[in-house]
């Protein structure tokens, strides 16, 4: 009996990557050679959504398949219970030994979460109510305050130097997997690779930052006349309402530096994949967390449900398994990238997930697929920069449309088919309002709003003991990365 040889799987996951941002996605300044050679050798998704537009929930229903409200992370500092089976742990199950290299962004005490190894780390503490770490020059900047844009332009941000720490490690476990395919050893290799770049700072190595300089434009999408109260709110708390076009500018500038050095450090791997023999047997995914506003409407970071915020690069690359060079304008989430991974591999699906696996669709554009996928976001008030505000919000994307629901504020909706960069909001029109209403009733059939604020309001509960008693018996931290204050750089002329 001959026995099938399995593929292997590798898995780069950055943080805050605009998807419009790269060469492969039409963007005419950014230079990514290595995004866009993946994309050459495979499949891109122009309509890939992330399950929440915030870090914890978007990566901890990524690890599940299941939405926010299923896996119960919605803020970043909720948990991941144990018992959530992840992919990492069906991949485990089906034979093989999932490795994790760099970021995950997950909180308590299980910082495994199915990895069967993992190096590297995190930068943060995996305790909420510690002390978080120290940014230096660049403190807050890494968050959506003000200082996100007033500390930006060249220097350095430690979120990088982890990267490179990350990229380094990933170069080390493909060649000890080679070292081993040469010593007869066969088993196919699971290596997830998570990046925190292009996150905020702003800030960039002179080399990568100096190339865009001039180059890289203001954002072109105004503040709309008719800009939703909560969207309004939200610049005016954050201090985003009235920017200096230079800090805008500098800021962007730096973002597409930051988009270069992470596209480098992927290169970096994708190259060592190639000399090393292993690239023909091995799906390799590309994508990110959540988007980045960039300014675009007088908005910056994630938090919102416009294309630049929700939306995400996804990129697939199988030689002899997916096409090559080919495009797919099918809508699809996170949750589904983690069931088609199962699939491509022979893994048993999750049990509980509720992503669906695209390879059908990545193999033939004409394959059966609904187009129709959920974000949502939500908050408590005890984060900063929430501004005390508890939010609910959700998304439907179905085919050409979009709603977006506003617990306690009226609905937006859009028309991405004839309004791509969404400036005209047809909530309110009557000619629209059973289109309206149809995605409402969807949206709202399986969420209620109010069931998640006590839900998240008990949570919270139990979250200010486990808080207090981390402050009080400082637990150790594990999987965790040295990030010192003094890593962080401003140039002279810009601090």
């Amino acid at each position: 009996m001959t026995r099938v040889k399995r593929p292997n799987l590798l898995f780069l996951f950055s943080d805050q990557h605009a998807r419009s941002v790269a060469g492969c996605y039409g963007d005419p300044v950014v230079r990514t050679p290595a995004l866009d050679g993946l994309a050459a050798g495979g499949v891109i998704f122009d309509n890939a959504y992330c399950p929440s537009p915030i870090c914890v929930p978007s990566r901890m229903s990524m690890l599940t398949a299941r939405h926010p409200s299923a896996q119960d992370c919605w803020t970043n500092d909720d948990f991941l219970a144990s018992d959530r089976a992840t992919w990492p742990h069906a991949m485990g199950a089906a034979g093989y030994r999932p490795v994790l290299v760099g970021r995950l962004h997950a909180m308590g005490p299980d910082q495994m979460h199915g990895f069967a190894d993992r190096t590297v780390g995190d930068h943060s503490p995996n305790w909420a109510g510690v002390a978080r770490h120290g940014m230096g020059v660049l403190e807050n900047a890494n968050d959506p305050f003000r200082a996100s844009l007033t500390a930006s332009g060249i220097g350095q941000s430690a979120y990088q130097l982890k990267d490179i720490d990350a990229a380094a490690a990933a170069l080390d476990e493909l060649d000890a997997i080679a070292t081993r395919r040469r010593n007869g050893d066969e088993a196919p290799f699971c290596l997830s690779v998570g990046f925190i770049l292009p996150h905020p700072p702003y800030v960039a190595w002179r080399e990568d930052y100096l190339p865009y300089e001039g180059k890289v434009r203001p954002a072109k999408l105004p503040v709309p006349q008719d800009e939703h109260p909560w969207l309004a709110w939200w610049r005016k708390d954050r201090g985003i309402a009235n920017p200096d076009p230079a800090e805008e500018l500098r800021a962007r500038t730096a973002y597409y530096g930051l988009v270069t050095r992470l596209d480098i450090l992927i290169g970096q791997i994708l190259d060592r994949l190639e000399r090393l023999g292993l690239a023909n047997d091995t799906l390799v995914v590309y994508s990110s967390d959540h988007g980045d506003q960039l300014g675009e409407r007088g908005l910056w970071w994630k938090h919102t449900f416009y294309e630049e915020s929700v939306a995400v690069p996804l990129i697939l690359r199988w030689p002899n398994s997916i096409p090559a060079g080919q495009r797919r304008r099918q809508v699809v989430n996170l949750i589904d990238v983690t069931a088609t991974m199962l699939d491509a591999m022979a893994c048993t699906p999750l049990p509980n997930g509720q992503g669906h696996s695209f390879l059908g669709v990545a193999r033939d554009p004409a394959a059966r697929w609904v187009d129709e996928t959920f974000s949502e976001y939500c908050t408590d008030e005890i984060p900063l920069w929430t501004g005390g505000d508890a939010v609910r919000q959700r998304m439907i994307r179905k085919n050409g449309w979009k709603l977006i629901y506003y617990h306690g504020h009226r609905p937006q909706l859009f028309d991405l088919v004839a309004d791509p960069n969404e400036m005209r909001d047809l909530a309110e029109s009557a000619t629209h309002r059973t289109i309206r209403d149809d995605l409402e009733r969807r949206l709202l059939a399986d969420w209620d709003p109010v069931a998640v604020d006590a839900r998240m309001r008990a949570r919270r509960a139990d979250k200010d003991v486990i808080g207090a008693w981390a402050r009080s018996v400082r637990p150790a931290d594990h999987h965790r990365w040295d990030l010192k204050p003094e890593q962080n750089r401003l140039d002279k002329e810009q601090a």
